[in-house]
């Protein structure tokens, strides 16, 4: 029988516990979430003459991480209406619920004594079969396990979620000596299908694989911080996006994670090593203890390497001076090989300038990627079945752009080794079988297939699951059927096309939509139906800002005119085709991006999909479409019959409010609250399955004997709507909430959502909203003030108020 996990226990209700708790609510898993009694009252609990046997004292703790959830930043729910499916209790009166549920989850403190003694109250009242794990960041999963059943052991094993879980991708599976197969098989498989993780087998070592690797380079760092006599905000600034890594960089990473959860971290594994090079290590800092006796732990003690004061300017971000212990503002660094690598075009090239300069901030970065990737090699199958496991759970876990072999690979395996050498370091056998054989990288690729070295010299296919689609590998298999500067159209197989943007920042220009009208002629001669889908950064962050802009600076109305003439001409060519059309759009979609989604016939999201029509902030109204769009679906929720006027105004009413707030969805969930999405759109909670959770929907949508939509017709609020919503749109001009620039966008929104000078009741088409919004949008952009505005998001990167 197939093992399901229909409701889950946590065992822990900490920042983690409760996170935990939060992400399986979200995939719609019942979840109890049980802590320790309270041994004392609070002042609060005193007042009311509460006893500590009442129940609200005795799961005070459990209901606290309960409501924690709803204050954190960023939210840990798609939806906060997860929050009902968890269910707070606590270790004394609870436990017996342990008997219902599929999955129980230890996330106490990571103490061994402490875990052993929970696991001994679960094993009297879990039934056999039950899945336990813990989610321990090193704590040895055999030493948890000794002393339990059988029946224990082999269904127990470490699931190391990483925080926040709901972001963070890695999720560690770390098997017993003695823990059943099948049970590591469904874990590793349900994280990826069910929770969205990316999962990594480990082997039970200290730390695991992205801690013990990743805690090792911070060490690294902070070592050659010391040695060089380097600055806290120089190293950020040397180990940030420039290398591939997330901006939190080194010690802003470290204040993020919290320097006393660092050093107990450090102190695992520099306990546990019996290598006295590695202990050496691991040893922490004593200023790195200082600060720590000193509380300055990291944000959430408000101050760690880092801390924000008040200044005549503002705000001001301070960095830490290691010898002094005293705050100063932050430098910009000058470093000419950073400055170098900054302009280099790709990541390997902004490696290989960094590492290879001859400064001292090139000496930093060299010192610590050849530390790293020697203890990299040397621990490798120490930690980890393969390389991959390695290079995966640092991207997943820890935010790398590359791992540890792929940086390698990216600044030369040969070039590095033979500095390495002439540094007297000495080689791991993994580095001299791969040398020694001939070959000269860690990873191959034949025809968008990619093979990694492995012991016994031979290179092993990484094995591709049919739910991740690689559009470039696609490419290289040579599936491309079109292309231009700014778009492709890729054949996915089994009769689906991909309509892929391809131009910087997935921006929207004339090239896109030239691709647009030819995938639509394309797709309906030779394929079945049509994904909309990219693989950047975001799925589409809006229009080529920097050309509108440019051209209503020189007075080019009618060029201005025509992109939006061919954005609906394109959309209209996509939007009746007598082929199914899925957009997947994921992470950043904004502006015109949404505008792409609508062209669709159906949407396949990504739970991490921020969708909003945004245009006010520079400015404009939605131009592509977007406003019209907004307000058919709207009108999609009048219920049928009754007074038109009192019935579809609030539906309108709420639709121009999303556009009018620029609001943006915090999931894909949460954009079909605010409207942007339909609730029978569909949510893939794995990114990587996005593309073909896509092409299976275009597939059904095809089986089901797909006909194209019929064009549609509203009855507009007319000039009586529009007179209310300029009524409110007065109001929050009088209370200061809008200048006069923002009063003229809202008015010109509320006037094409009313549907213009008709009276209420009137019936539109699509194409008379259609040719209201793209006139309200030429008006606008016309003005000083939202030139202005413009402007200033392409060189500020934030809206203007003016």
């Amino acid at each position: 029988m197939e093992r399901k996990i229909r409701k889950a226990a946590v065992l822990g209700s900490g920042v983690m516990g409760a996170g935990i708790a939060a992400h399986l609510a979200n995939v719609g898993i019942p979840t109890y979430l049980l802590d320790i009694v309270p041994r004392e009252l609070t002042a609060d609990e005193s007042k009311k003459g509460l006893a500590l046997t009442d129940p609200v004292v005795k799961n005070r703790i459990a209901q606290s991480g309960k409501d924690r959830l709803l204050k954190d930043k960023p939210t840990p729910f798609y939806d906060k209406k997860s929050l009902d499916l968890i269910t707070v209790g606590n270790f004394e009166d609870h436990l017996p619920l342990l008997a219902e549920v599929d999955w129980i989850i230890e996330v106490v403190v990571e103490n061994l004594q402490v875990k052993k003694s929970v696991f001994a109250q679960v094993e009297a009242h879990r039934k056999p079969g039950t899945i336990i794990t813990s989610n321990t960041s090193g704590v040895s999963i055999n030493e948890m396990a000794a002393g339990r059943s059988d029946d224990f052991r082999k269904h127990f094993c470490g699931t190391h979620f990483f925080n926040p879980p709901r972001y963070l991708k890695l999720l560690e599976i770390i098997p017993g000596d003695e823990t059943d197969p099948a049970v590591v098989d469904f874990l590793m498989s349900f994280g990826e299908r069910v929770l969205g993780k990316g999962t990594v087998l480990c082997k039970d070592t200290p730390n695991f694989i992205a801690n013990r690797i990743g805690t090792y380079g911070l060490q690294v760092s902070i070592h050659e911080l010391v040695r060089l006599g380097l600055g806290v905000d120089e190293v950020d600034a040397l180990t940030g996006p420039v290398i591939g890594r997330p901006k939190s960089a080194t010690f802003r990473t470290l204040d993020v994670v919290g320097l006393d959860t660092y050093v107990h971290v450090a102190n695992n594994v520099k306990n546990k090593s019996s290598d006295e090079q590695e202990r050496a290590v691991f040893e922490v800092p004593p200023f790195v203890l200082q600060m720590v006796e000193k509380r300055w732990i990291g944000q959430k003690a408000g101050q760690g390497f880092f801390k924000q004061v008040k200044s005549a300017q503002g705000k001001e971000i301070q960095a830490l001076d290691i010898q002094t212990l005293e705050y100063r503002p932050s430098v910009k660094p000058k470093f000419p090989s950073l400055d170098a690598a900054k302009t280099a075009k790709s990541l390997p090239d902004k490696l290989k300038t960094l590492a290879y300069g001859k400064d001292k901030g090139s000496e930093f970065v060299w010192n610590v990627f050849k530390k790293v990737l020697l203890y990299s090699a040397e621990k490798a199958h120490e930690i980890a079945d393969d390389i991959v496991a390695v290079d995966q759970a640092m991207k997943w876990g820890f935010g790398w752009e590359l791992g540890p072999f792929e940086t390698w690979d990216a600044i030369g395996v040969e070039k590095s080794v033979a500095r390495m050498r002439e540094e007297g370091e000495q080689i791991p056998a993994l580095v001299e079988e791969l040398l020694a054989s001939g070959k000269t990288s860690f990873y191959q690729k034949n025809e968008g297939r990619l093979a990694a070295f492995s012991v016994g010299g031979v290179y092993k296919e990484i094995p591709q699951k049919k739910e991740v689609i690689d559009l470039a590998a696609l490419k290289e298999q040579g599936k491309l059927i079109r292309k231009n500067a700014g778009a492709a159209l890729v054949d996915l197989g089994d009769g689906v096309a991909c309509l892929e943007f391809t131009s910087p920042n997935n921006a929207l220009g004339m090239d896109v939509l030239q691709m647009a009208h030819i995938a639509a002629e394309e797709v309906q001669k030779n394929f079945l139906g049509l994904v909309i889908a990219n693989q950047g950064k975001n799925f589409c962050v809006g229009m080529n800002l920097a050309m509108a802009l440019m051209e209503a600076q020189d007075e080019n109305w009618l060029e201005l005119d025509m992109l939006v003439t061919n954005f609906h001409k394109a959309a209209r060519s996509l939007r009746y085709m007598h082929r199914p059309v899925v957009a997947a759009p994921y992470a950043m979609t904004l502006g015109g991006g949404v505008e792409v989604v609508y062209l669709a016939d159906r949407v396949q999201a990504s739970a991490e999909t921020y969708l909003g029509l945004v245009e006010v902030g520079v400015g404009l109204l939605p131009g592509g479409g977007g406003t019209k769009e907004m307000l058919f679906r709207a009108m999609e929720n009048v219920p049928e019959g009754g007074s038109m006027a009192v019935d579809s105004f609030p539906f309108v009413a709420k639709a121009f409010e999303t556009i009018a707030m620029a609001k943006v969805s915090t999931s894909g969930q949460d954009a079909i609250n605010l409207g942007y999405l339909r609730p029978t759109d569909r949510i893939s909670i794995n990114p990587d399955h996005l593309l073909y959770d896509a092409k299976q929907l275009v597939l059904e949508m095809d089986r089901e004997g797909y006909t194209p939509p019929s064009p549609r017709k509203i009855r507009v609020i007319g000039e009586t709507g529009y007179a209310t919503l300029r009524q409110n749109i007065y109001a929050m001009k009088k209370s200061g909430y809008l200048s006069d620039h923002d009063e003229l966008i809202l008015s010109k929104i509320a006037y094409v959502m009313s549907g213009g000078s008709l009276p209420a009741g009137t019936e539109v088409t699509e194409d008379y909203i259609l040719g209201l919004e793209k006139q309200a949008f030429l008006e606008l952009i016309k003005t000083q003030k939202s030139q202005q505005r413009m402007q200033h998001m392409l060189t500020k990167n934030k809206p203007l108020r003016n």
